[in-house]
């Protein structure tokens, strides 16, 4: 079974992290099958995408420490990259790299039992990329959620600005399509214009400008450019490059 399915809803993409009985835990697989997902969403026909998860319990406890993952190839706009909207429908807990796919969405509903967690600092081990919370709320606050490891409720997620709406769970859904479906009737490239500029604007932490040029490195390391390179080198000819 897929650890992460994809769905559509007009023009709409529903992707879902699909490991409920392991509480949607980050696995190698599950990043590969998100960043894939990401890849299918920006390069389709579909124009809004809301990330959410099976089952109630959890959004997702954060990384599978049997299988732990990078984060980074699969959080949205790092390591691949996302012009069009993200909205993050947050189910139950939300802990560690669960946490950081969602502070890379650009809106987030949340059920009103829902709570986000970051307890790096309790477990003793950084990946980074959460340093970019503090551009996306109030530094004090950002400051408290990061350093303390303590729980915050959707109540107080939502009066620090990381969330747009509380709902009770049964209507997460509905209020998270509410959102995308009236940014799929918008014009698409104003809106990827807008992110894309808006993303000059917020100061990025150095694991984030790491793995954007991890990102686009890979790419020239993966494309058929590099191959044609390196067959002309061999073969002693001019290389017939595509840009691609």
């Amino acid at each position: 079974m897929s650890t992460v399915s994809y769905d559509v809803e007009g023009q709409v993409a529903i992707i879902t992290l699909n490991r409920p009985d392991k509480l949607n835990a980050l696995s190698v697989e599950l990043g590969q099958e998100l960043a894939a997902a990401w890849e299918r969403f920006q390069n389709g026909p579909e124009r809004a995408a809301i990330l959410t998860a099976a089952g109630d319990r959890a959004f997702s406890v954060g990384a599978d420490l049997q299988d732990p993952p990078e984060i980074w190839p699969f959080a949205p706009g790092v390591g691949v990259h996302v012009d069009k909207p993200v909205v993050a429908a947050v189910n139950g807990i939300c802990v560690g790299g669960a946490f950081i796919l969602v502070q890379f969405c650009d809106l987030c509903v949340m059920a009103e039992d829902a709570t986000f967690v970051y307890p790096e600092a309790k477990i003793g081990l950084s990946g980074g990329l959460i340093s970019s919370l503090a551009a996306r709320m109030p530094h004090k606050l950002a400051m408290e959620f990061m350093l303390l490891g303590e729980p915050m409720s959707a109540q107080r997620a939502y009066e620090c600005g990381l969330v747009n709406q509380i709902t009770p769970k049964e209507e997460l859904m509905e209020a998270a399509m509410s959102y995308a479906t009236r940014l799929a009737g918008l014009a698409p490239m104003v809106l990827s214009t807008i992110k894309r500029h808006v993303a000059e604007v917020l100061p990025k932490g150095p694991s984030e400008k790491a793995g954007i040029t991890r990102r686009d490195l890979q790419a020239i390391r993966e494309s058929s450019d590099f191959r044609e390179g390196v067959a002309a080198f061999r073969e002693k000819r001019p290389p017939a490059f595509k840009g691609e």
